[in-house]
Parts: structure tokens; C-alpha cells; sequence
């Protein structure tokens, strides 16, 4: 690819590695460019945070590619993953231990499809405190960080999101008798983190959990779904793993691995 056909806009879809920032993964490629193409200045961004502990889509757009930004973060989503019944974290996902354990029995297939309905069509959802919505001004995880601290935090703003579809796609039941377990250390190996297999080891073997694909539109928050199926099952749920399958029109099967960025653009 020459240089005016990288600044004349072009989109690299990327495959996020878990515990990389969007941010991280965006500078990764800015540095790959630089170096390949000896550019010091050049627009670039991307069309749509991912967590740190999400895997999947991730939309870098160069050059002038970037006035697409917008248009692509309004594209719809598809989105798979793990959900760990019978518990919570104040995150909604692994960022933070475990705070609360609630009763997981009653939890069954039927009970879980019963209540589906209430999670698609157009719904009021609150955003995680640990999320880049902004909150009088400040970003929502800044407030989230300060509770640390003591400090009180103000809730996020709900609002309306769109969810075209939910569908389980697993369901492994939990075993009370197993509540006293100990858990194992969390893999931090590079290749591990990059795994989108369950991270085994991360949340205790006894809580039950689903396998899960979800097609929403902009501005869903996933952990937010995760609490609220909790709360309608009278009981606690969290995000263990989450993967981004599409973006509008792009698809994993075309995305590249961080360290294949400057093949991409040979």
C-alpha cells in the first residue's frame, strides 16, 4: 500500500487482545504506520472503545478514514460470550473481585429462556459506572476509581439501546456442594490472555454459567445486560468474557492480529 492510499483513508480491522486498551491497540498501530511509512503526523482513531478484558472488532481508521468514525460506531454489533451466574462484581465483569454471592438453584434453561424476552426489542439501560460515558463532565470510570477512595459516585444516565437478538448458547449448571472450593491464580502468560476460551481459574467452579450471542445496536453496554439478567432471575450475574464478532459491515474473518499490522499493509 503506498502513502497516499494509506492517507487517502483506509480501515484496519483489527482482533483486540484481552487486557489491551483500545487506546494501547490504536497506538500500536500508529507506531507500526510511523515506522513503515516514516509519517510523523496522520489522523487516526477508532470506531468503538472495546474493554481491556474484551477480545474481538476493533475498527482503526487512518487518514481520512477517520471522518467515517461516527458512521461506523452507528453500525449495529454482534457480540459472544460468557455469563457467571450466582454472583456479582461492581464492574459487571472480572476488572474487580467478586463482592456478593446470591442463590443459583432455582436458575434452569426454562427459567433463563422465560425472561429473555424482556432483554430485546428497545430497552432503558444503565450504563456501568466503569464505562467512558461522561457524567457531569467526567468520564464514568474516573468517578468508578475515586470510590476507592470513599468518595460517593453518581449512577450514569439510563437510556434506550437497541437488541435485535439474545440467544443462549450454552448453559453449564452450577454445584452448591462445591461452594467451598478454593479458586486458582488467574493465567497472566501472553498467550492465555489472548485465548477467547472461558479463563478458566478466575471465578469460582461452583457458580453456573451461559454461552451467550447477542446483536445489538450503538451504545450497548454487554456488562449491563449481564447485571440485569441477574436481577431478573433473583440472583447475580457478571461478564467473564466477551468477544466482538462484528461491526456493521466487518466480521472477524477478515481481522488481523496486532503484530501482523504492517503485513496488512504491505
Amino acid at each position: 500500500m503506498t502513502q497516499e492510499e494509506l492517507l487517502g483513508g483506509i480501515v484496519i480491522p483489527i482482533d483486540k487482545p484481552r487486557q489491551w486498551t483500545s487506546f494501547q491497540a490504536v497506538n500500536k498501530v500508529k507506531s507500526t504506520i510511523r515506522n513503515l511509512y516514516g509519517l510523523k503526523k496522520f489522523k487516526i482513531g477508532h470506531a468503538g472503545t472495546l474493554d481491556p478484558l474484551a477480545t474481538g472488532l476493533l475498527l482503526v481508521c487512518v487518514g481520512k478514514a477517520t471522518k467515517r468514525i461516527n458512521e461506523l460506531q452507528d453500525g449495529d454489533k454482534v457480540y459472544t460470550g460468557t455469563m457467571v451466574l450466582g454472583a456479582t462484581t461492581p464492574c459487571y465483569d472480572l476488572e474487580r473481585a467478586i463482592d456478593n454471592y446470591y442463590p443459583f438453584a432455582h436458575i434452569t434453561p426454562a427459567l433463563l429462556q422465560s425472561i429473555l424476552p424482556q432483554f430485546t426489542g428497545t430497552i432503558e439501560q444503565v450504563p456501568p459506572l466503569f464505562s467512558a460515558v461522561k457524567i457531569n463532565g467526567q468520564r464514568a470510570y474516573q468517578y468508578a476509581r475515586q470510590t476507592d477512595t470513599g468518595e460517593e459516585a453518581p449512577l450514569p444516565t439510563p437510556k434506550a439501546v437497541r437488541i435485535y437478538e439474545f440467544d443462549i448458547t450454552a448453559f453449564r449448571p452450577g454445584n452448591p456442594d462445591a461452594a467451598n472450593e478454593p479458586v486458582a491464580p488467574q493465567s497472566t502468560s501472553p498467550d492465555a490472555l489472548h485465548l477467547y476460551d472461558h479463563p478458566q481459574g478466575t471465578v469460582p467452579s461452583h457458580l453456573p454459567q451461559i454461552d451467550f450471542r447477542i446483536k445489538c445496536g450503538k451504545g450497548t453496554y454487554i456488562r449491563s445486560i449481564a447485571r440485569d439478567l441477574g436481577m431478573a432471575l433473583d440472583s447475580g450475574a457478571f461478564l467473564s468474557t466477551l468477544r466482538r464478532e462484528q461491526v456493521g459491515d466487518y466480521t472477524l474473518t477478515n481481522a488481523v492480529a496486532l503484530e501482523d499490522v504492517e503485513q496488512f499493509l504491505a
